[in-house]
C-alpha cells in the first residue's frame, strides 16, 4: 500500500503528480484558505508525510494524532510553525526550502526599501484622489537611496543577496549576525557592526533574521529610539521580530521616518490594523518569495524532500 501524504493547500497538478507516483495523496482543495485544524487532525492520523505551509501550526497536540508520521516538509525557509524539539524526540524528519527563494525575497526587500524611501504608494494615492494639482519644490520628497547606509540584521543567504543589490546603488552596508560572514564582506564590502552601532548608523535597517525566542521583539521601543529620525525600517523576516505597538508609536511621533513591512505579528492583518492608518508605512501581504517561478520550485523541492525520506534517503535540506 502506498504511504499517505497530506498536502495542506491546493497546489498545481505537477506537484500532485510528482507525489502520486509514489504516494497516496490527500490534498486540501482550497488554495487561498488553510486547511481547518479538525480536518488536518483527522487526515494526519494515518499519514507518513505532511506537506505543509507556514500557516499550519504543527505542535505536540497535532503530532500526537500522527503515529506513522516520518517527515514534515515545510514549504518555507522558516519553520517556527513546527515543534522541532518534539519532532526530533520522535524521530520525525523536518525539511525546509532554503536557497531557492533567496533572490526573490531580496528583490522584494529592496523594492520595499525603494517604495518606502521615495514614497511611491503615497504618490499613487495622491493621483487617485485627484490631489496632484500643481508642482512644488518639496512635494512628496523622500529619502535618498544611493550612497546611504544600509544596516542588515541577519547576514545569511538573503542578507548577502540584499547587500549585493545595495552595492549597485553605492550604498555603505553594515551588518549584524551571530557570526562574521566573511564571504559577504568580500563580495559586497559589507562591514560587521555591533547591534547598537548598526541601529545608530543606518539610514535603512532591514530585518532578515529567523524568528526565535531570542529574536522576539528584537526591534522594540529602545531599539527604535537608537535609530536616526530619518531612518527607515524594513521587515521581511517574521512579524514577531518587531514590537508593532512600539513601531506604531515611533512612526506616529516621527521618531523614525517610515517602515516597509511584508510581515506582521498576526497574519493576515485587517485593513483596520493601526500601522495601516499611517501614511509613512508601506505594507505588503507576506509576498517575499511570491514569484511564479520561485513558488513552483519551492513546491517541487518540498515534494522531493518527502519522496527522499520515504525512499530512505537523506533529504536535500534537513532541519532535524
Amino acid at each position: 500500500m502506498k504511504p499517505k501524504v497530506v498536502v495542506t493547500r491546493k497546489l498545481p497538478t505537477e506537484i500532485y503528480d510528482q507525489l502520486s507516483k509514489r504516494c497516496q495523496v490527500y490534498m486540501w482543495e482550497e488554495e487561498e484558505k488553510p486547511i481547518p485544524r479538525s480536518e488536518l487532525e483527522a487526515q494526519i492520523k494515518d499519514a507518513a508525510a505532511l506537506f505543509c505551509m507556514i500557516t499550519e501550526t504543527v505542535d505536540a497536540e497535532l503530532l500526537d494524532q500522527a503515529q506513522n508520521l516520518k517527515v514534515i516538509a515545510n514549504m518555507a525557509v522558516g519553520y517556527n510553525n513546527i515543534d522541532i524539539s518534539t519532532c526530533e524526540a520522535r524521530g520525525i524528519r523536518v525539511t525546509n526550502t532554503p536557497g531557492v527563494l533567496t533572490d526573490t525575497t531580496a528583490d522584494l526587500a529592496f523594492a520595499l526599501l525603494m517604495a518606502t524611501a521615495r514614497r511611491i504608494p503615497e504618490g499613487m494615492d495622491t493621483i487617485r484622489r485627484d490631489e496632484w494639482n500643481n508642482w512644488s519644490p518639496f512635494f512628496l520628497t523622500g529619502q535618498d537611496i544611493s550612497h546611504a547606509t544600509l544596516g542588515i540584521i541577519g547576514m545569511g543567504r538573503i542578507g548577502s543577496a540584499l547587500a549585493k543589490r545595495a552595492k549597485g546603488f553605492e550604498m555603505e552596508v553594515v551588518y549584524n549576525n551571530r557570526s562574521r560572514n566573511y564571504e559577504a564582506e568580500r563580495i559586497s564590502g559589507a562591514v560587521f557592526a555591533s547591534f547598537d552601532e548598526l541601529l545608530e548608523k543606518s539610514d535603512y535597517v532591514c530585518l532578515l533574521t529567523p524568528y526565535t525566542k531570542e529574536t522576539h521583539h528584537l526591534i522594540g521601543k529602545d531599539e527604535l529610539q537608537k535609530m536616526k529620525k530619518t531612518a527607515i525600517l524594513i521587515n521581511v523576516s517574521r512579524g514577531g521580530t518587531v514590537d508593532e505597538e512600539a513601531l506604531y508609536a515611533a512612526l506616529k511621533s516621527n521618531d523614525i521616518y517610515a517602515a516597509g513591512l511584508d510581515v506582521f505579528e498576526g497574519e493576515p492583518i485587517a485593513s483596520t490594523h493601526p500601522l495601516l492608518t499611517l501614511s509613512n508605512v508601506v505594507a505588503t501581504p507576506h509576498i517575499g518569495s511570491a514569484s511564479v517561478n520561485t513558488r513552483m520550485e519551492m513546491a517541487r523541492m518540498t515534494a522531493r524532500h518527502i519522496l527522499q525520506v520515504l525512499n530512505g534517503e537523506d533529504p536535500d535540506h534537513l532541519v532535524v
